[in-house]
């Protein structure tokens, strides 16, 4: 979803408003309104994208309570020098990763995601970066996300084929396939080598 002009931007903040106020908001009339800023700003959306009003308002309508960012996290694993990467059902490759669950904390999800998408145990070494998405990753979403990067270890398992990825490989850092841009860019994927490769590395944040 392509957020760059400023009445997609509006559109987000309005959103954002509008699902506090139906948050907070005690008078059923206020209520009324709010639901139809949020309305408002779906089809703002839904004008100024590709995508149908109805999967904009399932994207961008979905969550309630105050606004505030989705935690993804990431695992950089390394092997002989390279990374590895899932490839996924839609024919992309990434680090393995994904949404941090509300029972799990980020190192925990880390830990799960792998075992999910890759069928590796690991354990977390360090963290490489802790990143505002839009700033990284295309194309930019109407919500706010925070990744987080972590550098692991493999401490046993192997891969099986599953829902989510159909197979593992490690890649050299010239090697890098067609990435999910998405979730994993080339310049995170350059990031978390030199984290790999660096003895004294320090947190990289935005």
């Amino acid at each position: 979803m392509k957020v760059e002009d400023k009445v997609s931007k509006w559109a987000i903040e309005l959103q954002s408003l509008a699902q506090a106020g139906l948050f907070y908001g005690k008078d059923v009339y206020d209520k009324e309104r709010y639901q139809r800023i949020r309305e408002i700003a779906a089809e703002m959306m839904a004008e100024r994208t590709e995508f149908p009003a109805e999967k904009i308002a399932g994207l961008f309508c979905n969550d309630v309570g105050y606004q505030t960012p989705k935690v993804d996290t990431r695992a950089a694993i390394f092997k002989d020098g390279k990374i590895l990467l899932v490839h996924e059902m839609d024919g992309h490759w990434s680090v393995p990763g994904g949404w941090c669950d509300l029972d799990q904390s980020p190192m925990e999800n880390t830990v799960k995601e792998v075992k999910e998408e890759a069928g590796l145990e690991v354990s977390v070494r360090s963290v490489i970066a802790v990143q505002d998405r839009d700033k990284h990753n295309e194309p930019p979403y109407a919500y706010g996300v925070v990744k987080i990067f972590y550098l692991c270890e493999v401490l046993g398992g192997s891969f099986s084929p599953n829902s989510e990825t159909t197979e593992t490989r490690y890649f050299a850092e010239e090697e890098i396939p067609n990435l999910a841009e998405e979730k994993c860019s080339r310049e995170q994927i350059q990031m978390c080598f030199q984290a790999y490769r660096s003895p004294d590395w320090k947190t990289q944040f935005d």
